[in-house]
């Protein structure tokens, strides 16, 4: 039973992306991203971020801007059934549902180009960007708390005599500045180097009161309050991720690549209240005031090629690679007793493909379409209630309008299917001969707006 105590309280912690990419990256920073998807061989503004080194290449020299607003909404499920609820020995079924919304994440991408050089920078929020509340809170907060006053009574009180009222909210953003500089050094190839400067602004809110019912608390002559939390930790912490990239043009084909090496990244906490009734502090030790967990971005490889069909028809297909399990993770305790780094747990680093068309309809009206697939290599032992990811497959569609030689605007709408993740075990929450299933799901769409302006 304190193998479970000691879980539950290691594990509080949202990290989960409000848009497409890996768990602490957002690779949609403009909505020319969310309309066409696969972009990491473009030569436009937008190319700030996902192709730098063709902006040498940038048809006309001068200013090229972008600013770019999106509101994104999600909504995460656990299905939990378990003995434990009742401890009648008969299953149950509970629901737990979250929902995270970023109404406006704005952004920003400019670029001066002059000959064969571009100097480029931008602002952005590269990860997370969004704040979940699960107002019912979470099935490892409800086993907390019946492993604790289970454990505390001697098993003399069930759940059915007493009420756990629980609920949590937590939210991450990492904001991104990034400055670099563009090279054409032939007619055929063009070179970049960079780098960004990332901050991290996060935590999270969250109680737990666990009292008897009041026909208990007379019969006992006991207070009814059996078990209390409130927690309200911020966490900040910064990395600098250096960036590179080139670019190469061959007859109607434009390949793009670009590596973002790791940032090392470390989250301090500033906890302002931890209060606890009846629960030692030793819990809730991970959250106290200045405590650090390492929490790396991890390296980025990303390949792209297009193909110009027709001068007013594109494709393009790319490949994006996170090196999940060479970046710093939180620890975690695995089953067998023994603590490692999250990042071990996993299978392997994210995989995703990418793929998209564009069309210019007519001289000042393109319409576009796209698609990505995301592969993470999850595990049970890296899946927890706070911090869970399912595989899926996005679409995106858009156009962009053009006003007038200068300005243009892209409008986009990107939505997201996951695969349900089933977590079966023997020991629900590390409890032994307790079985328990839970089953992750979650659902995501985005809307975007960006106005471009040259000259």
């Amino acid at each position: 039973m304190k193998k479970l105590l000691l879980i539950g309280a290691a594990t509080l912690i949202v990290s989960n992306p409000t848009f497409a990419g890996d768990y602490l990256t957002n690779t949609n920073q403009n909505a020319a991203f969310l309309r066409m998807v696969a972009r990491g061989a473009s030569i436009d503004v937008d190319g700030v971020y996902s192709n730098p080194a063709g902006l040498a290449f940038l048809p006309k020299d001068g200013f090229h801007l972008s600013l770019t607003g999106q509101s994104a909404f999600q909504t995460r499920e656990i299905e939990a059934t378990t003995p434990l609820w009742t401890l009648d020995g008969n299953n149950t079924t509970r629901n737990y549902e979250g929902t995270a919304s970023a109404p406006l994440i704005p952004s920003f991408q400019g670029v001066y180009k002059q000959g064969d050089w571009a100097i480029s920078a931008s602002f952005a929020i590269t990860g997370g960007g969004g704040k979940a509340s699960f107002d019912e809170g979470l099935p490892m907060f409800s086993a907390l708390a019946t492993g604790l006053i289970t454990q505390a009574s001697q098993g003399q009180l069930t759940p059915s005599m007493y009420d756990i009222n629980t609920a949590m909210d937590g939210k991450q953003y990492i904001y991104g500045v990034q400055l670099g500089l563009s090279y054409k050094i032939a007619d055929w190839v063009s070179v970049f180097a960079g780098g960004r400067m990332n901050y991290f602004s996060g935590g999270y809110e969250g109680y737990l009161f666990a009292d008897l019912k009041e026909p208990y608390a007379q019969a006992l002559q006991r207070d009814p309050r059996l078990a209390g939390i409130e927690l309200d930790c911020k966490q900040t912490g910064w990395g600098l991720t250096p960036v590179i990239g080139a670019d190469f043009k061959l007859g109607k084909f434009n390949i793009g690549l670009k590596y973002e090496f790791k940032t090392n990244l470390n989250i301090e906490n500033k906890t302002k209240k931890m209060e606890l009734q009846n629960v030692s502090d030793a819990y809730l030790a991970n959250y106290k005031d200045g405590v650090n967990t390492p929490s790396d971005i991890p390296a980025l490889f990303s390949a792209a090629v297009s193909y110009s069909i027709l001068p007013t028809l594109r494709v393009s297909a790319e490949y994006h690679f996170f090196d999940d399990k060479n970046a710093r993770m939180a620890p975690v305790t695995l089953p067998d007793g023994s603590t490692t780094g999250k990042q071990h747990t996993l299978k392997h680093g994210t995989h995703e493909y990418l793929a998209g068309i564009e069309w210019d309809v007519r001289k000042k009206i393109t319409l576009s379409g796209g698609f990505q697939k995301t592969n993470y290599g999850l595990s049970d032992d890296f899946q927890t209630d706070t911090s869970f990811y399912c595989d899926s497959y996005s679409l995106g569609f858009g156009a962009r309008v053009g006003l007038n030689d200068s300005w243009s605007i892209d409008v986009a709408y990107f939505w997201t299917t996951y695969s349900d993740y089933t977590k079966s075990t023997t020991a629900y929450n590390g409890i032994k001969d307790m079985p328990g299933i839970d089953v992750y799901s979650r659902t995501n769409k985005v809307f975007g707006l960006s106005l471009n302006y040259n000259f």
